[in-house]
C-alpha cells in the first residue's frame, strides 16, 4: 500500500511537471524595477532674519484745536448787503450758546407761527396803504415847483414849413470838425416848435427854446425871429 501510494504520488508529480510548461509557456521576464533617481542634495534652509521688536509707541501728538471760521468782513459805510450776506454777517457776529436741538414738529410749528406773523404784518400794511390813498385828494393836479431843473437848451435854425396852425418846422444845421481827421462834417435835423401867434414863415431864421411837451411831437417853443426871409 505504501509503495502504491508513492508511485501514485510520483506519477502525479510528473504529470504536473509536463502540464506546467505547456500551460504557462516560457517564463516571462519579471519587469525591471526602475532605478530610483538620486535625490538632489537638500539646500540649507535660509536663515530667517531676526524679528525686530516693534518700537515703543510714541505719545500721540495733541490734535490742534478746531480753528474758528474766519469772521465775515465788516461792510463799509453805505454799502448795500444782500439778504444772504446780511444773514452770514449776523451768524459770524453770534458768540452765544448754540440753540437746543428741536424736533421736526417743533420746527414746523415755528414756521407756521412765522407765517402767521408775517401775514398779519402784510395785512396791517395794506390797511395803512388803503387809508393813505383814501385821504389823498383826487382830481387836483400836482402844483409845479417854482425851481427849474436846469438850463433850457437853445437852438437856432431856419423855418422850412409853417403849414400847421401854431406850429413851425425848423431845420437845425450842424457842422463840426471830425475829431480824428479834422474834416468839417455837416449834418442837419428838424424839430417842431410852437408858434402861438404864427409869426414865423418859411425861410425865416428863428431861435427856439426847449420846454414842456405841448403835443406828441412838439417839445420846443419859438422865442424870437432873428432874420426875415427876403
Amino acid at each position: 500500500m505504501i509503495e502504491e501510494e508513492k508511485n501514485d504520488q510520483q506519477a502525479a508529480d510528473e504529470a504536473a511537471e509536463r502540464e506546467a510548461p505547456e500551460a504557462g509557456g516560457p517564463e516571462e521576464a519579471a519587469p525591471e524595477e526602475p532605478v530610483a533617481e538620486e535625490a538632489p542634495p537638500e539646500e540649507p534652509a535660509a536663515e530667517e532674519p531676526p524679528t525686530e521688536e516693534p518700537p515703543a509707541e510714541e505719545p500721540a501728538a495733541e490734535e490742534p484745536a478746531a480753528e474758528e471760521p474766519p469772521a465775515a468782513e465788516e461792510p463799509e459805510e453805505g454799502e448795500q448787503l444782500s439778504p444772504k450776506q446780511r444773514r452770514k454777517l449776523e451768524r459770524s457776529r453770534h458768540r452765544g450758546e448754540a440753540q437746543e436741538a428741536r424736533t421736526p414738529e417743533q420746527r414746523a410749528q415755528e414756521r407756521a407761527e412765522a407765517r402767521r406773523r408775517k401775514a398779519a404784518q402784510r395785512q396791517a400794511w395794506r390797511v395803512r396803504s388803503r387809508e393813505r390813498r383814501r385821504a389823498r385828494p383826487r382830481g387836483e393836479p400836482t402844483p409845479p415847483s417854482g425851481e427849474s431843473t436846469g438850463k433850457p437848451k437853445l437852438r437856432q435854425g431856419i423855418v422850412v414849413s409853417d403849414k400847421a396852425d401854431k406850429t413851425i418846422t425848423v431845420r437845425i444845421d450842424i457842422q463840426r470838425a471830425h475829431r480824428m481827421y479834422g474834416k468839417v462834417v455837416r449834418n442837419s435835423s428838424t424839430l417842431h416848435a410852437h408858434d402861438e401867434r404864427n409869426e414865423a414863415h418859411v425861410g425865416d431864421t428863428v431861435r427856439v427854446v426847449e420846454g414842456r411837451p405841448i403835443s406828441r411831437t412838439k417839445r420846443w417853443r419859438l422865442v424870437e425871429v432873428l432874420e426875415r426871409a427876403r
